[in-house]
C-alpha cells in the first residue's frame, strides 16, 4: 500500500508521458468516472444548501479565534457572496476533484469523500482519506501555497486549518494526515503532513470555544496590534485587516474614536493609535 510520503512524486511520475508528448494510460472507465465526478460538483454548486442564519460551532469554523466566533454569534452581517465569488467556489471545487482523480490514477487509495463526522458535538464533512489518513485538499494562491510547500503553516495558520484537521482525525482515530495543496496559478502540488505538536488538543479547544462564545465577556483580541513606523503609531494586525468586525472590535481605539483608516499605495492601513498624523488621505 502506498503512503502520503510519495503522493506528489507518484502523481508527477504518472504524468511524465504527457511531458514527452506520449499518451497517458487512461481507460474509458477512468475518464467516465472523472466526468461523473465533475457533473456532481457542478450540480452541487448549482443547487447550494440553504444558508442557516443561526450561529453554530462547526468543524469548518473551530479554527477561528474565540473573539471572532463571539461576534459571529451576536452580529448579523451580510455574507451574501458575489457572482465572482461563486465562480471562484466552482473552480476551487473542480480543482479539488482533479487532485483526487490524479491521486487515484497514481495508485493511491482515496476513500471517505465528504464523510460526515462528529467530535464533542461538533459536526463537519472531511474532504477524504488517502491511504487511510485524513487529507484536506486546498487550492491556494502562489503566496498561500508556500505554507504547504515549505511547511510554514503552523507559524501562520490564519484560517485555522490545523484545528479542522485535528477534528477530523480525532473523529477517525488517525493522526498522520495532512494537506494536499495545488497552486491554482502554476499547477504545482505539495503534500504537508504536520507534526502532532503543531495540532491542538481538539477536545480542549472545542470546550474552551463553547465556553467563550456563550460568555457575556468578550474574549481577548485575536491578534496584537503592531507598530507602524517609528513615531509611536499602532495599526491592527494583517489578519484583522479584512475582518467584518474590526471597527466594533476596536471601538475603544484612538481614545474612543475608533479605528482610523489611511490610504497608502499598498492599501488602507487601519490605526488603533495615532501619535503622529499620517500624511496621506484619510478614508472611512
Amino acid at each position: 500500500m502506498k503512503s502520503l510520503d510519495t503522493l506528489v512524486e507518484d502523481i508527477y511520475h504518472k504524468l511524465e508521458p504527457l511531458c514527452e508528448g506520449k499518451p497517458l494510460d487512461l481507460t474509458d472507465k477512468e475518464i467516465d468516472e472523472f466526468g461523473e465526478a465533475l457533473k456532481k460538483v457542478i450540480k452541487q454548486w448549482a443547487h447550494p444548501e440553504e444558508r442557516n442564519a443561526n450561529f453554530s460551532l462547526r468543524m469548518s469554523n473551530i479554527g477561528k479565534p474565540a473573539r471572532q466566533l463571539w461576534f459571529d454569534k451576536r452580529e448579523k452581517i451580510d455574507s451574501t457572496p458575489t457572482p465572482a465569488t461563486m465562480i471562484k467556489f466552482l473552480y476551487g471545487h473542480i480543482l479539488e476533484e482533479l487532485v483526487l482523480v490524479l491521486a487515484r490514477l497514481s495508485g493511491h487509495v482515496v476513500t471517505d469523500e465528504q464523510k460526515s463526522v462528529q467530535v464533542e458535538g461538533i459536526t463537519g464533512h472531511m474532504d477524504c482519506k488517502i491511504d487511510g489518513e485524513v487529507v484536506d485538499v486546498k487550492t491556494a494562491s502562489s503566496f498561500a501555497f508556500g505554507k504547504f510547500k515549505y511547511g510554514s503553516l503552523p507559524e501562520d495558520d490564519s484560517f485555522g486549518y490545523l484545528p479542522q484537521l485535528a477534528g477530523y482525525e480525532a473523529a477517525e482515530g488517525t493522526n498522520k494526515g495532512g494537506f494536499l495543496a495545488i497552486n491554482k496559478e502554476s499547477g504545482e502540488l505539495a503534500m504537508f503532513v504536520p507534526e502532532d505538536l503543531d495540532k491542538p488538543n481538539i477536545s480542549s479547544k472545542i470546550q474552551s470555544l463553547k465556553e467563550a462564545v456563550e460568555s457575556d465577556v468578550m474574549p481577548p483580541r485575536c491578534w496584537s496590534e503592531v507598530p507602524e513606523g517609528t513615531k509611536g503609531n499602532m495599526k491592527i494586525h494583517k489578519n484583522c485587516q479584512y475582518c467584518a468586525y474590526k471597527h466594533k472590535c476596536f471601538s475603544d481605539a484612538n481614545n474612543g474614536e475608533g479605528l482610523r483608516g489611511f490610504k497608502y499605495s499598498k492599501g488602507v492601513v487601519y490605526f488603533s493609535k495615532i501619535v503622529s498624523e499620517p500624511k496621506v488621505e484619510e478614508v472611512l
